[in-house]
């Protein structure tokens, strides 16, 4: 799905902003602002690559790079409109799509566990439960659920509060099952067949159901005492279908196409389910994405799946399970996933040896230079020395 091709609304899919990662990988990004840190420091031009994403029109902005032995940190903007406060540093906000490498870790140790295995078919663990207008769960894998290869229709354009300014104020509190949400998605034909590259939220809400089947727990209790308990992230949550954000953050503006921005941090993520609804910090999502490239959640063999990638054209990169790989400048790769709800923008890229990250949060619509100065933001800390 182009989501920030599209409409700046339109949930959850990587595809703009990965195309506009690659694009600004080999740009250089003015200084947009004037930074706090002495300008030719490290923590100067960090500023400064903040005050660029804040320039392009976004309400709030914070980053931080974290490498062995030390971190930054930089931000612009407001963290409410209507109070001017700055951003907080340990601000949390919606990380959308990025819940989808949580969800896919998960399934991953599953698979370690001899407890499921990526060849499985979806109708093996959830019986008829993919079936009609072309969508057959006998002829998909949990491996291709994984890495969007499944042809399953993608739930977003279905859920209101995602779509409009409309559909958001009225149904933005709606609580949705994770059957209801794949039943309305299949209402759909299959978009692609089996085995070609085409995003689909409702892949990770099948996970979901798949971590349940396997379990007999949610997919958001495994995620915690998988992820979120052993690896310290206090401040990462899975909100299940409290519309609230805990604790401090930044609000989420957006004019889902209209000419005025409304705040609209309010949202029931039942919506999102394991495609997209948890909560977290720049801190806790770099030190969960240099956690599983470091090797620490997930075995050889399974990292190793994880990482591997197939082509997705509609990105203009590669995609692997539950993870993006993207080129850096400066050579090599780093590897990511990108996020979007309504009114937060989330980018955090971890090199592929897990020792340096670079995590970024957006709110407020934005537009493609928003997309490209993110990019070059990533880009350019992850492949600069840590000292200055």
């Amino acid at each position: 799905m182009h989501v920030f091709a599209r409409r700046r609304h339109v949930l959850l899919g990587p595809a703009g902003l990965l195309a506009a990662v690659l694009i600004a990988s080999a740009a250089s990004v003015g200084s947009g602002g004037v930074a706090s840190a002495r300008p030719n420091s490290a923590a100067g031009r960090l500023q400064q690559e903040v005050d660029a994403i804040h320039d392009t029109g976004t309400v709030g902005v914070l980053a931080e790079v974290t490498w062995p032995g030390g971190r930054r940190a930089a931000r612009a903007g407001t963290a409410d409109t209507a109070t001017g406060r700055p951003v907080p540093w340990d601000g949390r906000f919606r990380i959308g799509s990025a819940t989808k490498t949580f969800t896919a870790t998960v399934v991953l140790q599953l698979v370690s566990e001899g407890r499921l295995s990526l060849d499985e078919s979806v109708e093996h663990w959830l019986p008829g439960v993919v079936h009609g207008n072309g969508n057959d769960g006998s002829r998909i894998t949990v491996r291709e659920l994984l890495q969007h290869t499944s042809g399953i229709p993608d739930i977003v354009g279905d859920i209101p509060a995602l779509d409009t300014l409309a559909g958001y104020r009225a149904d933005r509190l709606r609580s949705y099952t994770p059957t209801e949400l794949v039943a309305l998605a299949l209402r759909h034909p299959a978009v692609v067949p089996v085995g070609t590259w085409s995003y689909s939220n409702t892949d990770y809400v099948l996970l979901g159901m798949i971590i349940k089947a396997v379990t007999g727990r949610s997919w958001a209790e495994e995620v915690h005492d998988r992820i979120i308990r052993p690896l310290g992230l206090t401040a990462t949550t899975t909100p299940g279908t409290d519309p609230s954000v805990p604790g401090p953050h930044a609000h989420g503006y957006s004019a889902f196409g209209a000419a005025t921005a409304v705040d609209v941090t309010e949202l029931n993520p039942s919506a999102l389910d394991a495609s997209g609804s948890v909560i977290s910090t720049v801190g806790d999502l770099g030190r969960f994405y240099r956690a599983l490239l470091g090797g620490r959640l997930l075995r050889p063999a399974q990292l190793a799946d994880m990482e591997t990638t197939v082509p997705a054209p509609a990105l203009g990169a590669d995609y692997g399970l539950g993870i993006g790989r993207l080129p850096l400048s400066c050579g090599g790769f780093y590897y990511t996933h990108p996020g979007e709800v309504p009114g937060y923008w989330t980018w955090v890229g971890v090199t592929a040896d897990g020792t340096r990250s670079a995590a970024v949060t957006v709110t407020g619509d934005g537009d493609a230079r928003t997309q490209q100065a993110i990019g070059a933001l990533v880009d350019s800390e992850l492949c600069r020395a840590p000292v200055g």
